[in-house]
């Protein structure tokens, strides 16, 4: 402890300025002052005895963060239905895009930056549905940007088709799933209205489905991508179209693999031929 002088213990210090004020504003507290502003000094003691005539004021109910009203809380068969309504209730693609945006039915968009829905022309004859987006999807709100959109784009100028031009691009689910997982059932069944609807409002000659989530969940199988690609298969819209598909690797897959590179060319050239087959139409 420092030695203090008898001259300190005699003359204590001066205090400065702002060591004054808070002594000030101490003293008017321990009298029960709050407030220094006014006409009138406020007492605490005052304060306290008018509160205590006062009626008592209801507590809010606890809500946990993040957490939604129990009321807003859907199934996911719930969910589904709602979106077949929203679906079935739009005329255009702009009304279907809208209720896409709208839709909270999917817990997917709570944790995803965008919406994600489509490039391309839409009316286009030919329309690729991929699975879901990923980062880059997710981060720029158009559907096959990635790398994987990159070879995607490639695979299209073979058969001289552009997203540009002639190619209307969408996915089965519109919002990302965290670490880029694979949609559950749940979610594929939610977001299907809404891509059934999309593709009978669009009216396409030929449709490639991309990878095995937009395979399965359209053609309502459960067979995997090695066995559905390669082989046409008829598409049943709910509009009632009928619609030749072509299941294909998808380009994240290529990436990874390669090799399949040469089957995913032979699958392109059928997609070509088949769309420039004369009389070909959904009309």
């Amino acid at each position: 402890m420092p030695h203090q002088t008898e001259d300190q213990e005699t003359h204590p210090p001066k205090r400065s300025s702002s060591e004054a004020l808070a002594a000030y504003f101490d003293w008017h507290a321990l009298a029960g002052v709050e407030d220094l502003i006014g006409p009138e000094p406020t007492g605490a003691y005052a304060l306290s005895a008018a509160a205590a005539k006062a009626p008592p004021k209801a507590k809010p109910t606890p809500q946990r963060t993040g957490a939604a009203p129990a009321a807003a809380l859907i199934t996911g068969d719930e969910a589904a239905q709602q979106a077949a309504v929203a679906a079935a209730a739009c005329t255009t693609t702009e009304e279907l895009f809208a209720a896409i945006a709208a839709f909270d039915g999917c817990s997917l968009k709570q944790g995803a930056r965008n919406t994600v829905i489509c490039d391309g022309v839409p009316g286009a004859d030919l329309m690729v549905v991929g699975e879901a987006p990923g980062k880059d999807e997710d981060r720029i709100g158009k559907p096959f940007v990635g790398r994987a959109g990159k070879l995607l784009d490639k695979m299209l100028a073979a058969i001289g088709r552009a997203r540009e031009t002639d190619v209307f691009i969408s996915n089965v689910i519109f919002w990302r799933p965290p670490g880029n997982r694979t949609p559950t059932e749940a979610e594929r069944a939610i977001c299907l209205p809404f891509i059934e609807r999309l593709i009978d409002l669009n009216r396409p000659k030929v449709l490639i489905f991309a990878g095995g989530v937009s395979a399965k969940t359209l053609l309502r199988t459960e067979t995997g991508i090695m066995r559905l690609r390669g082989a046409w298969r008829d598409y049943e819209t709910p509009g009632g179209l009928t619609i030749p598909a072509m299941p294909l690797y998808h380009p994240a897959f290529l990436l990874r693999q390669p090799a399949q590179k040469k089957a995913a060319w032979r699958d392109l050239l059928a997609v070509q031929a088949r769309i420039g087959t004369a009389g070909l139409t959904n009309d």
